[in-house]
């Protein structure tokens, strides 16, 4: 098949672990030089599997052409990320023209024990997942502007949540849920919905598409597998399927695909997507346009949202 990002050039923040690093895998074996964004050990959560060094093998396995690492904390909000953009256009010798926002602040679960409340929430957490959720991709999305006005082109896709829905009253099942309201993080994840919209509007005569894109269900990640808890195999979305997704909202035309609060696999039925494998060298069994909706796959999941 064709690659589709050949000549893109691409910053995936989050690249270390989960959704970050198998997108940045797929659009490398796409054809596109990327840039892999990812914390310092000392700063991120190492009981989790996953590191850059392991996303970098990755790539390796699917592209001849080596990704670029930067090693950065993009929680702090006085990071140079115009100089992270003017490092990665000085590397790959063309500025980004694809921004994958996929990096998250803690989402302060408690370690498998109950989540901390809304009602005991500290001003640190809640400042830290602002300027980590919110302001990091924003200020990143702002450096990388002109250079995809330059290009003539351009892609800012942010992953968000199910999550930033709002809750219904009274709550389904009889409480908030394993993971509480989910205040915080689902609240910033709501802040970013709405930037997109309004991002995509203002850079649409740039031909600048911003869109965000959230798993239909629960993607087997090393930190979801922590966090949400023991669910039955249909409930869980497979990692090829939201990325594809992802891929589509990366590559598809501006002027047609731009200004989605999307799910992953409403939006693989809406375009009548094949999905492939995240080395993009086969079709991914049993998710194909010609099949029963997807959607039904995931029952244990679904039925009760």
């Amino acid at each position: 098949m064709p690659r589709s990002c050949i000549g893109r050039v691409a910053i995936v923040t989050g690249a270390s672990r989960g959704i970050g690093q198998a997108i940045a895998c797929r659009l490398a074996a796409e054809g596109a030089r990327v840039a892999l964004l990812g914390r310092p050990a000392d700063t991120r959560d190492t009981r989790l599997a996953g590191s850059l060094e392991q996303t970098v093998e990755m790539l390796r396995a699917v592209s001849e052409a080596p990704p670029l690492v930067v090693t950065t904390d993009i929680a702090d909000p006085s990071l140079d990320k115009a100089g992270i953009v003017r490092r990665v256009a000085g590397e790959f010798e063309a500025a980004p023209d694809v921004l994958v926002n996929v990096a998250a602040a803690p989402r302060e679960f408690g370690g498998g024990k109950p989540p901390i409340p809304f009602a005991e929430t500290p001003r640190e957490w809640f400042q830290r997942s602002v300027d980590v959720n919110v302001w990091a991709a924003w200020d990143l999305a702002k450096q990388v502007v002109p250079g995809m006005r330059e290009r003539g082109a351009g892609w800012i896709l942010t992953i968000s949540s199910i999550q930033a829905e709002p809750r219904p009253v009274p709550p389904a099942r009889g409480g908030a849920g394993a993971l509480g309201g989910a205040c915080l993080y689902g609240g910033t994840k709501a802040f970013l919905d709405r930037i997109a919209t309004g991002a995509a509007q203002e850079l649409y005569a740039d031909n600048i598409a911003v869109n965000n894109l959230s798993p239909t269900g629960p993607v087997r990640t090393p930190l979801s597998s922590t966090v949400v808890g023991d669910l039955p195999d249909d409930a869980w979305e497979p990692m090829e399927t939201m990325v594809e997704a992802a891929l589509a909202l990366c590559t598809g035309d501006p002027r047609k695909l731009t200004s989605r609060i999307a799910y992953s696999l409403p939006l693989l039925a809406e375009l009548e997507r094949p999905v492939y494998s995240l080395d993009g060298g086969s079709l991914f069994e049993g998710w194909q346009p010609d099949a029963d909706d997807p959607r039904k796959r995931m029952t244990g999941y679904l039925a009760g949202h």
